[in-house]
């Protein structure tokens, strides 16, 4: 199971320029929250925002990272566009928990 550092290390070293604060939820290290600052993020759809960080984990959410609570951050001029939204495909429409896991 990846560190806190780890995972931190990993988002910024994939998306270059980019700012994440990672916090362990529950203690376990396997449920996970991540807010990513990244000017990368402009002109991207919220779901293309949260894939960009979700691609860094593949395979090892439902594993190693059992959920992973995202928040993506666009930082231009000083506005703020934040975004929260499911990493499970859902469009987030009635709910904004944004973790995916594996229940298996």
């Amino acid at each position: 199971m990846p560190s806190i550092e780890e995972v931190k290390e990993r988002i910024e070293r994939t998306l270059p320029g980019a700012t994440a604060t990672v916090t362990d939820l529950t203690g376990g290290g396997d449920h996970l929250r991540a807010e990513v600052v990244y000017e990368g993020f402009a002109g991207l759809s919220r779901i293309q925002q949260h894939r960009l960080v979700y691609d860094v984990f593949e395979g090892e959410i439902g594993g190693p990272i059992h959920a992973l609570s995202l928040k993506t951050v666009i930082s231009l001029d000083g506005n703020d566009g934040s975004s929260e939204l499911p990493l499970d495909g859902n469009d987030g429409s009635s709910d904004n928990q944004t973790s995916k896991e594996n229940h298996g």
